[in-house]
């Protein structure tokens, strides 16, 4: 039985190769077959679609060989010292606290809990986020106003104190029985810009701030984040997109690499190292896509991620991509990042090592995010 297998085998082989390259063997035998075989072969190598569906493959594998290691050296991992959280015994009654931190509350009262600043990059909103963290731990950024008193706030971990008793652990549908219906849109000059409430939060206007409430879908729509921003900050952006220049490019790539490391550092991760030599690679991506008008990974091209980062000579064993486009800040674009599973797995795959972002404006003021993820 098993030789007729192999003989019913050899027979579809030789039938398959027949089909393909019959008349180039009646005209130039074995050795023109040979030949025309190795030219649909180097064609089909060089294909794009080709090739983004094999780097894709290959890295379905590699994520699933790095859940194979995690299973097999969880057990020999250290113990690690991890920092207190913030004393939050005594909660203030203003609903927008978080850390303690109040708005209108002074620089100097924030810093005397926090300690100094790791950085400070400018936002949409023409202030900057001044971001507290003890390697990216207890993490939080807060937006001054011109009198150095707290006008925004955000914070993706457990420094969240009562707003209406919402904890990390309160649904969506408990969060919207807390408050008024959710925003359906913002007003900006005389235009009323739509919110997407079902992209993973909902905005609610109380006591004169903007409290942005963000849920994770992969952990049953619970809070993940929180931001709170001052009427007096909101007003200060007239339009719903920031606007373009070198410094706001550059404080939203590290506004979204900071937001990346906090995610990753509150879920036990290492966080990434910054690699600014290959920021023009992620840049360049975004740039085409906003001044070519397309979304996706592969350019017109016909470019891959990986080709892209071959051709800037960035060495790599495993290496993602994510991209983002539309989003009025680094906060939305990560949480939205963080509800898509694909990104979500790059954000949190345990053996990248670096990341670098890139950012771009087309036009009409609309950021288009590159974030790229290696390790070599």
């Amino acid at each position: 039985m098993r030789k007729i297998g192999n003989i019913i085998i050899f027979i579809l082989i030789v039938g398959t190769l027949w089909h393909f390259y019959g008349s180039t063997f009646t005209q130039s035998g074995v050795q023109g077959v040979f030949t025309e075989m190795r030219s649909d072969f180097n064609e089909l190598k060089e294909n794009p679609k080709v090739i983004t569906t094999v780097n894709y493959i290959n890295e379905e594998v590699q994520h699933l060989l790095d859940k194979l290691n995690e299973m097999t050296s969880d057990q020999d991992k250290p113990n690690q010292t991890v920092p207190e959280q913030p004393q939050q015994d005594t909660l203030s009654k203003d609903s927008s606290a978080a850390y303690d931190i109040q708005l209108g509350n002074s620089r100097s009262d924030v810093e005397q809990q926090t300690g100094s600043p790791q950085r400070s990059s400018l936002n949409e909103y023409g202030v900057d986020w001044v971001t507290y963290h003890k390697n990216y731990r207890n993490f939080i950024m807060v937006a001054y106003n011109s009198e150095n008193k707290v006008a925004g706030l955000y914070t993706n971990q457990n420094l969240l104190p009562s707003i209406k008793d919402i904890t990390y652990e309160t649904s969506k549908d408990t969060v919207r029985s807390m408050f008024d219906k959710p925003l359906e849109s913002i007003r900006k000059g005389i235009v009323n810009y739509r919110l997407q409430n079902k992209q993973g939060y909902d905005m609610f206007h109380v006591d004169n701030k903007y409290i942005t409430i963000f849920y994770d879908k992969h952990e049953d729509n619970t809070v993940t984040a929180v931001q709170i921003i001052s009427d007096e900050l909101e007003r200060q952006k007239q339009s719903y997109f920031g606007k373009p220049s070198k410094e706001l490019k550059k404080g939203l790539e590290y506004q979204l690499f900071d937001l990346t490391n906090a995610a990753r550092v509150s879920r036990g991760l290492n966080p990434l190292t910054w690699q600014r030599s290959a920021r023009k690679t992620a840049r360049g991506h975004s740039t085409n896509m906003a001044e070519s008008n397309f979304f996706g990974h592969t350019n017109p091209s016909g470019q891959s991620p990986f080709d892209r980062m071959r051709e800037d000579n960035i060495d790599f064993r495993t290496a993602g991509e994510n991209l983002a486009a539309g989003q009025p800040s680094s906060i939305f674009a990560h949480e939205g990042l963080m509800n898509s599973i694909g990104h979500r797995k790059n954000i949190l795959k345990t053996n990248f090592e670096k990341l670098v972002i890139g950012v771009a404006f087309n036009n009409e003021a609309k950021p288009f995010y590159t974030e790229t993820f290696w390790a070599d």
